[in-house]
């Protein structure tokens, strides 16, 4: 019997349990997306509800740069990731570090953004429920991009040591998983807040 088994063809492409690290990701994201669906329908359901100024109509302006930037550090990392299977490091950590300074350039604008709207139109968390829903959904976003530029940056100290090869790819890829859903989230909320918002 063994003998017969051993003669038949291995099946191509046959189906492989997927990795813990990818399932556990996808755990979290999938929490972290009911999370910032919370946020995001209160912030519609709130639109036009502030009985004070400042209106967003009258004080934001659409982080047109910074969204690119942020949107751009997806096809970064995960090239940075193919260049890592392929064993190619020093692409690897050129992509890797761009990624991390396209986020860090994001985080920035967000940060200028808000000290705009407290110095200059003194629009903060408390101002009205516009202010409150504002920096609840943007603040949960920057948090997220804060954690991934964290994880991100301890990657390439890894990397600058030496330390990250290809049979760190896969857990690369997941923490790939991770910015990919950030960027997406802010797809959702620069749609909400900016266009919809308005």
């Amino acid at each position: 019997m063994s003998a017969i088994a051993s003669s038949l063809p291995e099946t191509r492409g046959a189906w492989k349990l997927p990795s813990r690290g990818k399932v556990g990701m996808a755990c979290l994201i999938f929490a972290e997306s009911a999370i910032f669906t919370i946020f995001v329908v209160a912030y519609l359901f709130y639109i036009g509800k502030s009985l004070t100024g400042p209106t967003p109509r009258e004080v934001l302006e659409t982080p047109i740069f910074y969204t690119i930037c942020l949107l751009s550090s997806s096809l970064t990392i995960h090239f940075a990731a193919k260049f890592l299977e392929r064993g190619r490091r020093g692409a690897f950590l050129l992509l890797w570090l761009l990624t991390i300074t396209l986020g860090g350039l994001f985080l920035y604008g967000t940060g200028v953004e808000w000290h705009r709207l407290i110095y200059e139109h003194g629009l903060t968390i408390s101002t009205n429920l516009f202010g409150t829903t504002y920096y609840s959904l943007v603040g949960l976003h920057a948090s997220h991009v804060i954690a991934g530029l964290s994880m991100l940056s301890i990657v390439l100290i890894f990397g600058l040591a030496g330390r990250v090869g290809p049979e760190h790819s896969g857990r690369v890829d997941v923490l790939s998983m991770y910015w990919h859903f950030v960027d997406v989230v802010w797809i959702v909320v620069f749609t909400v807040v900016y266009v919809i918002g308005r």
